[in-house]
């Protein structure tokens, strides 16, 4: 199974209004949360399989954005993307389990190990480097454990948890998809333990990960995904990519991409660069495309049917 995730955009919202010939009586009604909103119905109703709300310092808490996403659709899966610092592993998991119950098991979390330590400090948070690992595999453990056993017993050195666990009415609910990322071998550990799906970016090697997931996890399934930003090339485009890029791409960042490599084609030419990971075992693509609200349907519309297609003329002819 392939699944297409898109990644949320950050920071403020876009200036609106109708400049200085009129008043506009809206006032702050339009604001940052509700071009969330016309993004998250635009992902669902173009078929993407889920939205990431990321930990971004400056944007929209993660949490509130991930429960507003799971409550404006039916199908749509929402990502929250957050640090250890955020909460105790046992909050987390109550938290979590009151969204699984409403959203009918549609949560995944993307927990942020490390990044930049002056930020984290910002945040209150002063543990960095194999403290943070350790203190996510603490965080990770926990947050299974009182969501699967009661009473549940932990004693480490981060948490300590006596006779914890839950009942009536949040137990018995899917644990939330978890995502991690990284390459180092603490960053492959952590996956090997605790990852349903292990996040690469576009130009990490693909087949060394797997193979080091397998040796460190034997007889356990992680699956691969890709951090990835995109530009689906169109008719009258007059932003993104300069004309004369094509194929991957690495200055996403001057878009103002928080993913810094990606891919800049056709849908046809997308659609291939990705297969051709899939074909390696990638089985995730979370992908950041702005404007969002526009990409979001332009890639309903034109870049999954191009990914299925291929997906079918290889089943085809594999028979």
């Amino acid at each position: 199974m392939t699944e297409v995730i898109l990644r949320l955009p950050t920071g403020p919202a876009p200036a609106r209004g109708l400049g200085a010939v009129a008043t506009d009586v809206r006032g702050d009604l339009y604001g940052p949360l509700e071009e969330a909103f016309q993004t998250w119905r635009a992902a669902e109703i173009a078929g993407l399989d889920g939205v990431l709300a990321p930990d971004d310092p400056d944007g929209e808490e993660p949490w509130t954005v991930a429960a507003g996403a799971l409550r404006a659709g039916r199908h749509l899966r929402a990502v929250a993307e957050f640090p250890p610092s955020f909460a105790t592993p046992v909050y987390a998991a109550k938290l979590s389990a009151t969204l699984q119950r409403a959203a009918h098991g549609r949560l995944g979390w993307k927990v942020a190990v490390g990044g930049d330590p002056a930020v984290r400090a910002a945040q209150g948070d002063p543990v960095t480097g194999e403290d943070a690992l350790r203190r996510a595999h603490e965080f990770l453990t926990v947050a299974k454990g009182v969501w699967h056993e009661s009473p549940y017993t932990f004693e480490g050195d981060f948490y300590r948890v006596l006779g914890g666990g839950f009942g009536h009415p949040l137990a018995g609910r899917p644990f939330p998809t978890v995502y991690l990322s990284g390459t180092t071998p603490g960053e492959l550990d952590l996956s090997a333990a605790h990852a349903d799906v292990h996040l690469l970016r576009l130009g990490d090697d693909v087949g060394a990960v797997r193979a080091e997931l397998d040796r460190r996890a034997p007889g356990r399934a992680v699956r691969l995904g890709v951090e990835l930003s995109v530009s689906v090339r169109h008719v009258g485009q007059d932003d993104g990519p300069p004309e004369d890029v094509a194929g991957r791409w690495d200055g996403f960042a001057s878009l103002g991409h928080t993913v810094p490599e990606g891919l800049v084609g056709t849908p046809a030419e997308l659609a291939a660069e990705l297969d051709a990971l899939r074909r390696r075992g990638v089985t995730t693509f979370v992908v950041e495309a702005r404007p969002a609200l526009a990409e979001a349907y332009r890639l309903g519309e034109h870049l999954l049917p191009a990914l299925a297609g291929l997906a079918e003329g290889a089943v085809a002819g594999a028979r």
